[in-house]
């Protein structure tokens, strides 16, 4: 028997869903944190995170480095790298201390330079 991802509700006379789904995104985002939950604050970790976080294209225009204050020191390839970053950094600090834990990240520096 195969059963049907929504049904009418009679009496109100909408559609009601009987399950729910969890985007890809929070799948990932929890499989990783998990992960990375017991590993030691390292260098390697932080750039998987970032990587993670920022996405392959960002990932490879940027490189990253996290001081012992909470400060990531971001250095972009050139501005427009760097301007994207910025307005991104609320985003960014977020999804980061989701994967390497609470207040982990305090703040985004973002400079251009080589790579």
């Amino acid at each position: 028997m195969v059963r049907s991802p929504a049904k009418l509700d009679e009496g109100a006379h909408r559609w009601r869903r009987p399950f729910s789904m969890v985007s890809a995104q929070h799948c990932v985002t929890g499989a990783l944190r998990e992960l990375l939950q017991d590993q030691p604050l390292s260098s390697g970790k932080v750039a998987f995170a970032w990587s993670a976080a920022v996405g392959r294209t960002l990932d490879r225009v940027t490189s990253v480095t996290l001081g012992p204050d909470g400060t990531l020191s971001v250095v972009a390839t050139d501005q427009h790298w760097a301007l994207e970053t910025r307005r991104s950094s609320n985003l960014i600090a977020s999804r980061l201390n989701q994967l390497l834990g609470d207040d982990t990240v305090v703040r985004l520096e973002v400079s251009t330079g080589a790579l």
